[in-house]
């Protein structure tokens, strides 16, 4: 297996690749795809788009039901201004069967408007012969049936040969002819097998479902690179021109698809990995156009989640594929954000602008370094200095020490399997260079390891749960293990509470903001802190973590089918604020935190 053949073995089937709509329905490779949108006569408005999440009182309101990676399985509830609708689908011998429940209308019944047309310019022809639409694509036939009446709707905007229906009955849209009854009873019985595969998760299936089903639903096909990958969702690639990946959102991707599927795990891990710049390091974000982050990567996760999935899934070629690009990125850090003393810090290298996209223009700055670092307006960087000949904010950062020194660690493995025995030295003294550094910044009467002021070597006590992945380094005492847990984790003016972890201590001035990264809870940080207490053996911590963060994830799965970016730190809810996409698969992170939890108590 190579990466060319897993591309070939997961770029085929039906599925909603399509990014721009869920209610849009692919088969690759021909492209051939089923487009559904509504025409809605109280507001002459027609919905081409259907998306997750949107934030408008007047855009489409979608509750995402469970589903299966592979789409043969999917269902969801959409309302639309007087319309509301329940759309379930499954496929049977590789033919796609939509089923179309009107539940409310307005007035005057809406329209669907089934388009027929060819994606990602892939070749082909799309032909309608009064209620007859059908494609060609090289040696296949594709035909589109429906057993409501057609109808004539001429102003729909659409641009390809279609069909249009009055949603005015329950009826199917299928590439083969199929009656309501027998596509009800085909997708009852793909749904009891879905229910069985999610009940495996016991007492936590019902995490794993929200996890699993964000993730499915942000799947896509990345045409550019003819690849299948998880961008964090369909709403952020539409703004970046087709697709962006972002460097931790995008390797947590492939992690919590590793628990049940290794194709998505591998086909996510290669694709950030593979937006590797010029200069070695894994961006900050790479998108469509081959716009990058040239100037800045992010918290370096890659070998930690490759070394995972390979744990699960032990296929060495997945390990010789992504081993060079980290080991450039490892060094990239030790060259580009590493002092002497052996402190890390974020940074933000000039670099000459390729696309002229705006955020081109922002490098070179504080800011910039925040970018880096994932968190962008943290507290911990306010007023922060920028040193522009070494490129670096002057802060010696606990949290990025933490996952550096993490990353020694897990390359030193992959070294190991890749049979590269002889950079493992390498690896060896960087990682204990930084464990030396990070004993500097104990703060003995605060108990706590803390960032450091490069400027006049000063601490400080701004606190987030970045600062408990020093728990990575091997040279913590259990004196300051006991310490950190029982004056911080557990202190209710800090982390500890009904919804833990904040982004910054409760006791910090920027608390009360709940803007982003100034309060809210994020599931990264939470993931990072655990997988940091779990390597410092903290089992009862871990087990109290898991279940706060299970309990997050689940109070607005099941309020709203939510899986949000983040949450408030006050009452646990994502909704509310305007940044917080409301199906963000990170979300899922909190969940697979219970997931992993389960395995590491019975350990």
């Amino acid at each position: 297996m190579d990466y060319n053949e897993l591309k070939q073995k997961t770029n085929v089937g039906w599925n909603t690749w399509n990014t721009l709509n869920v209610l849009s329905y692919s088969h690759l490779p021909e492209g051939f795809t089923i487009n559904l949108c509504i025409k809605e006569y109280s507001e002459s408005r027609v919905l081409r788009e259907s998306l997750i999440g949107r934030f408008g009182d007047k855009d489409e309101k979608i509750f995402p039901g469970a589903r299966t990676y592979d789409g043969n399985c999917t269902q969801l509830n959409l309302k639309y201004l007087e319309l509301e609708i329940d759309v379930k689908t499954v496929v049977d011998n590789d033919e796609q069967i939509i089923i179309i429940e009107p539940l409310r209308s307005g007035l005057k019944t809406p329209t669907m408007i089934i388009e027929a047309c060819l994606l990602w310019g892939k070749d082909g022809s799309v032909t309608k012969k009064e209620s007859e639409l059908y494609a060609v694509c090289g040696d296949r036939r594709f035909d589109v049936y429906t057993t409501a009446p057609t109808v004539l709707e001429q102003n729909t905007f659409s641009l390809s040969p279609y069909l249009a229906v009055r949603l005015d009955r329950k009826f199917v849209i299928s590439t083969r002819p199929c009656t309501v009854e027998e596509a009800e009873s085909l997708y009852t019985a793909a749904k009891a097998k879905l229910d069985i595969e999610n009940a495996a998760y016991g007492k936590h299936s019902e995490a794993y479902t929200a996890m699993k089903t964000c993730l499915a639903w942000d799947t896509i096909y990345e045409c550019e690179h003819d690849r299948v990958c998880s961008p964090v969702s369909r709403i952020w690639n539409v703004g970046r021109g087709g697709y962006v990946l972002f460097d931790w959102d995008t390797y947590f991707a492939a992690l919590m698809a590793s628990v049940e599927n290794k194709e998505l795990a591998q086909l996510n891990a290669i694709a950030i990995t593979d937006e590797v710049t010029e200069n070695g390091f894994v961006p900050n974000f790479g998108s469509a156009n081959n716009a990058k982050s040239r100037d800045r990567s992010q918290p370096p996760v890659g070998s930690y989640v490759c070394l995972e999935i390979y744990k699960k899934y032990p296929e060495k070629w997945f390990c010789e594929n992504v081993f060079p690009t980290l080991l450039s990125w490892n060094r990239w850090f030790a060259s580009r954000r590493m002092t002497e003393e052996g402190y890390l810090c974020w940074g933000s290298d000039p670099y000459e602008p390729v696309n002229g996209r705006p955020g081109e223009r922002m490098i070179h700055s504080t800011y910039a370094s925040a970018l880096e670092s994932g968190l962008d307006n943290s507290p911990m960087y306010d007023d922060m200095a920028f040193d522009e000949e070494r490129n670096i904010m002057l802060l010696a950062d606990v949290g990025l020490m933490g996952l550096y020194i993490l990353d020694c660690r897990c390359m030193i493995e992959l070294a190991k399997i890749v049979g590269r025995e002889d950079l493992i030295s390498e690896f060896e003294e960087r990682k204990a260079k930084v464990e030396a550094a990070m004993q500097t910044l104990w703060d003995e009467e605060f108990g706590l390891f803390l960032n450091k002021d490069l400027r006049d070597g000063s601490l400080s006590k701004r606190i987030s749960p970045c600062n408990f992945y020093s728990l990575q380094a091997d040279n913590v005492t259990e004196e300051q293990k006991r310490r950190m847990m029982d004056e911080h984790f557990y202190n209710p003016e800090e982390f500890w509470g009904d919804y833990i972890m904040p982004t910054i201590a409760r006791n910090d001035p920027a608390y009360p903001d709940q803007d982003y990264w100034r309060g809210r809870i994020w599931a990264p940080t939470n993931f990072l802190a655990y997988i940091a207490m779990k390597h410092a053996g903290l089992k009862k911590e871990c087990n109290d973590f898991a279940d706060k963060s299970e309990e997050l994830l689940l109070k607005e799965w099941r309020m709203h089918g939510h899986v949000h970016e983040n949450y408030s730190g006050d009452n646990g809810m994502g909704c509310g604020v305007g940044n917080s996409d409301k199906f963000y698969h990170w979300g899922g992170l909190l969940g697979y935190i219970a997931l992993d939890n389960e395995k590491y108590q019975a350990e």
